[in-house]
């Protein structure tokens, strides 16, 4: 049944109380998401954490590899899971499960690639600093790109305009990992406990899956605006 209210949209004329209108339609939709999206990224974290906790990566050959992929592919069912429960009433013909396989394996995927440095050991040690860049770079622009292309390819199903998604969601986990270098990196030191260790990982980590989830947030309520003007919220 439709109960919701829809998004108004811009136009020349439109005044204040347009906006305000729109702002008071798209603030619940904000909330939820940011609420969703952080304790999904959080939870789904713990997945990647359990599995060093229990060292994973101290496994012979490749098997850290494939464990912590494995562990990415479990952090990011978690999140895309979250964001698919929000997103499910808003867009009714969204895909719950395509979402979440596809958010899994974009995950896994960023893991993969993130874990390939310290899984070469020496041999990535022994290029020249020209060709770690050449593939560095790349490189972290596909981790960069991974969840948002791959939650794009669900989302340009029932939203015009979805592409933009795809910078979205790579400018909020570029924010986030900013978050996290800021507060992780001068709180820890040599000689630290393990608890003293864990509270600067998960306060960092609290901030990085926020900070993702407020500006992906305002990116999903702007996408939202393209949809047609007789398109209600479900429930």
């Amino acid at each position: 049944m439709a109960t919701g209210t829809a998004f108004p949209r811009r136009s020349r004329t439109s005044g204040s109380g347009d906006d305000q209108a729109r702002v008071g339609a798209e603030w619940p939709v904000w909330r939820r998401w940011v609420v969703a999206t952080t304790l999904g990224e959080l939870l789904g974290f713990l997945i990647p954490v359990a599995a060093v906790a229990a060292g994973a990566d101290h496994a012979p050959g490749p098997v850290p590899l494939l464990l912590m992929v494995l562990a990415g592919a479990g952090e990011g069912t978690v999140l895309g899971w979250a964001q698919s429960r929000v997103l499910r009433p808003l867009l009714p013909g969204l895909s719950m499960t395509a979402w979440t396989a596809r958010t899994a394996a974009a995950a896994a995927l960023a893991w993969l690639v993130g874990m390939a440095p310290s899984t070469l050991g020496a041999g990535f040690d022994d290029w020249s600093p020209g060709v770690r860049l050449a593939v560095g770079v790349p490189a972290a622009v596909l981790v960069l790109l991974s969840i948002g292309v791959a939650q794009w390819t669900v989302l340009r199903r029932v939203l015009p305009g979805s592409a933009r998604w795809i910078g979205w969601t790579a400018a909020g986990w570029l924010a986030g990992l900013a978050v996290f270098v800021g507060v992780a990196p001068p709180l820890w030191h040599a000689g630290q406990g393990v608890v003293q260790v864990a509270l600067v990982g998960a306060l960092a980590g609290v901030g990085m899956a926020a900070t993702m989830a407020a500006v992906t947030g305002w990116g999903l309520v702007r996408l939202l605006r393209g949809l047609p003007s007789r398109h209600r919220l479900s429930r």
